[in-house]
């Protein structure tokens, strides 16, 4: 007999070999035909998969938020099975789930086009329709590596031959069709569902090796009920519209090109934004104690050997050896030459904390696959700064790192959505006491700051826990962006002290810290975010001042440069267009306000400011545009500093 647990609180006792459909059976008819898994334990298994132990159990449907990665995965294997079937002697490879759906590689001679997507969709939902049997055999691993090189799935033949020893090899038999799996699956084919959709393809290495084999990776979503699909659908579309590649074009504000791959040209627009940012986060970590510093770009080999990070990080350094021999490599990160700086000279316990900023730029290596936009790239600036303090400053310099961090995050228009405490790796540096200290000292300070944090295991980096901040933007996405790592780590490495109370040396608490993150990354969500429509204070263009004829020029020349000396980034448009051109093409750039004069507005020295997304334009003096103008380009920190 066995004893399982329930989410209620209560138990009872079952028969040796019960599956989880009996356990659902046992409570309602209902509940059995609604059941898709069992967790037992926390661990997902199949439905009719006997459970060996006893436990905690909960019995999983497709309304629960477990059942939805199985879904997905399900649908990858209807998938293969639908591509096999079209197109006989395609290998499958490896098909997991990804953010929002999953993907399948596949290995065939000739190429998909967008076209087979359709057929193979269409075939996914006969199989769903099949209802077919999933389940689960556990084969002996030689005999299972000859089955699939005798059937042609040489590379589901080098997966077997590379999962380590003790583990069992299982296959999953979907009808007549098999795949190597670890499962769990849902009991057959109907339960997956018809809430699903292909939506691209594209091309993959056998390992992620560029050295293997070329295969071709099918993407699709899945989703546990049409609504959601059709939610998810709406959602990218709209995504579409906002990418910030797009509209950084069509505003003016950046360029990419092959020659400074993963590196971003600024034109004059884009970088009045980028420094618009750039100044409001400056003075806000200013009024917070924090002072700026710069360190070299460029620093020796060994440098990056005693801090831990050539070890960890060497292959996404850029690296280059000079004709005296010396192997340096630009700074991928602040933080040891931030040490630098505080080992100069002797320390006081008299001066801690000491916030130390930089926003030089640093460079790190992404494949020329994954470089994105503004979200990847190799060249960057980020809201970086290294707190220094005593352990008991940590939870106290947490709190206001959080404060701040919520503060901005309001005056930029975006929601805090999720705090994580991503928790020791396996490959680490430190005492499990230190570990043991930083992991809970960060928990507290986010209860102290009234947030609840999610925990992940593993996920830490190699000197110390951090807190990872996610955004969510205006269509539901979520960001990770901000960051607060707790180091015992690196002034030990480094040999950073001070002199305590007592008169003897301390090591310093290193408190790694991003609000924004990469500038380059944040402004690429907050161009997405904004679908480019910028709050006034922030927009690289406030005002164009645009001319219904040209007896109106002299007069627009007079109102642009009274709005600049009010502090505003305006232009003119004085071409010989109609104004219902102008005031469209203006819009499409996202110019925040247009002040339409001509004749008569030149007469009388007023204007008419229309807004963006707006057709209604409100006529006012100058002087009193100028007044509201200038009041409302005040960013959200000079309007609190004004009313302080």
């Amino acid at each position: 007999m066995i004893e399982l647990k329930f989410p209620d609180g209560s138990a009872r006792q079952f028969e040796d070999g019960v599956t989880g459909r009996d356990v659902a059976a046992s409570i309602s008819k209902s509940l059995e035909k609604k059941a898709l898994l069992v967790k037992l334990d926390g661990e997902l298994r199949d439905l009719d998969r006997a459970l060996e132990k006893g436990g905690t159990i909960e019995i999983v449907t497709r309304e629960g938020p477990d059942a939805l990665d199985t879904i997905r995965h399900d649908t990858a294997h209807v998938l293969a099975e639908a591509v096999q079937e079209l197109f006989p002697g395609t290998q499958v490879t490896i098909g997991p789930n990804v953010e929002d759906g999953f993907y399948y590689d596949f290995a065939r001679d000739e190429p998909f086009s967008l076209d087979d997507l359709a057929t193979i969709e269409k075939r996914m939902k006969e199989i769903v329709d099949r209802d077919e049997k999933i389940s689960r055999e556990v084969w002996d691993r030689q005999e299972a590596i000859k089955h699939f090189r005798d059937i042609g799935e040489a590379y589901k033949a080098e997966i077997i031959e590379s999962i380590p020893g003790d583990e069992p090899i299982t296959v999953y038999r979907q009808g007549a069709w098999k795949d190597l799996c670890r499962g769990p699956h849902l009991p057959s084919t109907r339960h997956v569902g018809k809430a699903f959709k292909l939506t691209k393809l594209a091309g993959a290495y056998w390992r992620g090796d560029q050295a293997n084999a070329q295969l071709q990776r099918i993407y699709g979503t899945a989703w546990a009920s049409e609504a959601d699909l059709e939610a998810y659908l709406k959602r990218i579309e709209e995504a579409e519209k906002r990418d910030h590649r797009k509209l950084g074009a069509a505003m003016d504000l950046f360029h990419f090109q092959e020659e400074g791959r993963g590196m971003i040209f600024w034109h004059p627009k884009g970088w009045t934004l980028y420094r618009t940012l750039q100044n409001y986060v400056r003075r806000c970590i200013e009024a917070e104690g924090y002072v700026e510093v710069q360190t070299p770009q460029v620093l020796d080999r060994s440098f990056w050997e005693k801090s831990g990070h050539w070890d960890k990080f060497h292959a996404s350094m850029f690296v280059c050896e000079t004709a005296e021999g010396e192997v340096l490599a630009v700074k991928p990160m602040n933080c040891p030459g931030h040490v630098q700086i505080f080992r100069h000279g002797q320390r006081s316990y008299r001066e801690l904390p000491i916030r130390m900023a930089e926003f030089e730029g640093l460079h790190r290596y992404e494949s020329s696959g994954s470089v994105m936009g503004l979200l990847r790239v190799r060249r960057m600036q980020q809201d970086d700064a290294h707190i220094f303090c005593t352990d008991d400053q940590i939870e106290a310099e947490s709190k206001a790192f959080i404060d701040l961090l919520q503060q901005m995050y309001a005056d930029l228009g975006v929601e805090l959505h999720s705090v994580k405490l991503a928790l020791r790796p396996d490959l680490r540096f430190g005492s499990e006491e230190n570990w043991d200290i930083a992991e809970k000292k960060l928990e507290n300070a986010a209860l102290a700051a009234g947030i609840t944090v999610e925990m992940l295991p593993g996920e830490g980096a190699f000197y110390g826990p951090k807190l990872e901040f996610h955004l969510r933007d205006a269509i539901g996405r979520t960001w990770q962006c901000g960051t607060l790592q707790l180091d015992y780590v690196l002034p030990e490495r480094l040999d950073a002290s001070y002199i305590g109370e007592d008169g003897q040396k301390h090591r310093p608490v290193m408190l790694h810290r991003a609000i924004l993150g990469s500038l380059e990354r944040f402004l690429g969500v907050l161009i997405e975010h904004h679908a480019g429509a910028f709050p006034l204070w922030l927009a690289p263009t406030q005002v164009v001042v645009a001319t219904i004829t040209s007896d109106a020029d002299d007069y627009a020349a007079q109102v642009q440069a009274k709005l600049k000396k009010a502090g505003l980034r305006v232009e003119t448009d004085l071409r010989n267009e109609k104004v219902g051109y102008k005031v469209r093409e203006h819009s499409l750039a996202k110019a925040p306000v247009i002040a339409v004069v001509g004749r008569r507005e030149a007469e009388e020295g007023k204007v008419a400011l229309r807004r963006l997304g707006s057709d209604q334009q409100t006529v006012l003096t100058l002087d009193e545009a100028i007044a509201v103008l200038k009041a409302e380009a005040r960013a959200p920190d000079q309007v609190r500093a004004d009313a302080a």
